[in-house]
């Protein structure tokens, strides 16, 4: 009779329930393992034969089939080990697991025994809770994970034996989560920032909304700077929020094992030599990329002109869907990249065409410089800011900028009018409305209406440039706390699409 251990796999941020199938039967002796596995599966056998031995059990010199079912979803990882093992101690009667339906088992053992982490560990605990399975065992180091779903009761172990002896006595209390949120309160603060008042209020706007902003200065006039800042005004994650991110976090395999839940937004800074598939994700295991592990949080492209143009244009999708679709021969993965992109720039080659230093390239030059940054791309970025050089008298100034403490707390008022607006829309933030939203939620007034009716006739704007002015006024509005869109929230959106040749596009 065959043994039936349940575990899960994963795909994606989503995770898929497995049976795994002991048989144990006569024959020549043999261990075979079906049901779609790759090498890591596949390589299981030498690991969990000495972790059985070396632990001071039998391992059956008979002829083992494991089949890991369904069959139609790949099994990529180590994480089915454990169950295994178990599955084989079970079928050759070393020890007694009468309940094990209402378990989910995971881990990857070590050739001593001992249990290592593995990746995934939080979307499998959704699904298992999903299937009305509460109880988790799995390695040490992925309790914090484990235990932030509140349903889940989550026994952690070290090795084999350990796990052998609770299923023999039943030894042991569930693991309880810390739940110490903590707000770090870091050294970096807009205060430090002199000067600048035109890309403050524009970082603040593109904060309030969740926009994408383009900042445009010559070198050293502090653009990275204000965007390593930009993640002390947002607001902290939600639980929900913090789900998403936490998820993708655990199938990269980059959660710490002191980290549960994910309170912190990300805040990612690829380099420009960064290829495509790093940018977006994919790779044999179809691994989340940048765009991904920036969910719910920054994505802060510096130098975007240095990077590769091919690099650039793959971003058009994940801009304006907010989610990724990577499909490739080993499968089909969907990952969200709800992210808000800060991006920095020279204007030219020698990096000061508009500021007080006399640029040394030729008009071509700039032009080609600057054309790495493709129309489409540009139409999907909502902000546009110029950083000006500090004179002399602004750098020996006394007087500090605005705290982002206070600027936080406009951010978070804002935030908090978009939740209530779209509390039925399933979305957070204006930056993520469409069409319907825009029509439903951005009326103008007439004096509005014929001022962005002349814009948009004169430089013929694009109806994704439209809409995105339409955004950007809604959240200005709701940083003056008004219902109504008015005339000077069109006039100071219409501004911040303002690009080097001072046209709007």
């Amino acid at each position: 009779m065959a043994v039936k251990i349940t575990t899960a796999a994963f795909t994606g941020i989503d995770g898929a329930i497995v049976s795994v199938e002991v048989d144990i039967g006569r024959g020549l002796p043999c261990f075979n393992i079906v049901g779609l596995p790759d090498i890591s599966v596949k390589e299981s056998k030498e690991r969990v034969r000495a972790a059985i031995i070396n632990s001071g059990f039998d391992f059956p010199v008979s002829k083992i089939v494991i089949n890991l079912a369904p069959a139609d979803i790949r099994k990529v990882g180590a994480l089915f080990d454990l169950p295994i093992a178990i599955g084989i101690l079970i079928a050759t009667e070393q020890i007694v697991f009468e309940d094990a339906e209402k378990f989910l088992i995971m881990g990857e053992l070590s050739l001593s025994g001992d249990l290592k982490r593995v990746r995934g560990v939080l979307p499998i605990t959704i699904e298992g809770i999903n299937n009305r399975i509460n109880n988790f065992i799995l390695p040490q180091y992925n309790a914090e994970e484990c235990s932030v779903v509140k349903e889940a009761k989550v026994y952690p172990f070290e090795n084999l034996k350990e796990v052998v002896e609770y299923i023999k006595y039943r030894d042991l209390m569930p693991y309880e989560y810390r739940n110490d949120e903590k707000q770090i309160e870091g050294k970096l603060d807009f205060e430090d920032i002199l000067g600048q008042e035109s890309c403050r209020r524009a970082i603040e706007v593109a904060a309030a909304g969740n926009h994408n902003l383009l900042m445009i200065g010559p070198p050293g006039s502090g653009k990275t700077m204000i965007a390593q800042r930009v993640s002390t005004i947002l607001p902290p994650l939600s639980y929900e929020e913090g789900l998403e991110v936490t998820k993708i976090y655990s199938v990269s395999g980059k959660l710490e094992k002191t980290t549960g839940l994910v309170y912190d937004r990300p805040f990612r800074t690829p380099h420009h030599t960064t290829t495509n598939v790093a940018l977006i994700g994919g790779g044999n295991n179809l691994m989340p990329g940048e765009v991904s592990l920036a969910h719910n949080g920054i994505l802060f492209l510096d130098e975007i002109l240095e990077f590769k143009k091919n690099v650039l244009e793959v971003l058009r999708q994940p801009l304006e869907d907010r989610v990724i679709k990577i499909c490739r021969a080993s499968g089909t993965v969907t990952y969200p990249c709800n992210f808000m992109a800060i991006i920095a720039t020279n204007p030219c080659p020698c990096g000061y065409y508009g500021s007080s230093k006399q640029c040394t390239c030729r008009d071509y030059e700039r032009k080609r410089y600057i054309g790495k940054l493709s129309g489409p791309l540009l139409d999907r970025i909502d902000l546009f800011t110029f950083v000006n050089s500090l004179s002399f008298e602004e750098l020996q100034s006394k007087s500090k900028g605005e705290s982002s403490k206070s600027i936080r707390l406009r951010v978070e008022k804002a935030r908090e009018i978009q939740k209530n607006r779209f509390e039925e829309e399933n979305i957070y933030s204006n930056a993520q409305m469409d069409g319907r939203l825009i029509r439903k939620y951005c009326k103008l007034n007439n004096k509005s209406n014929k001022i962005i009716e002349k814009i948009y006739s004169r430089y013929n704007l694009s109806t994704r440039a439209y809409s995105r002015i339409l955004k950007v006024a809604r959240t200005i509005a709701d940083l003056n706390e008004r219902k109504a869109i008015e005339e000077s929230d069109i006039i100071e959106a219409l501004q911040y699409r303002r690009f080097l040749n001072e046209e709007i596009i």
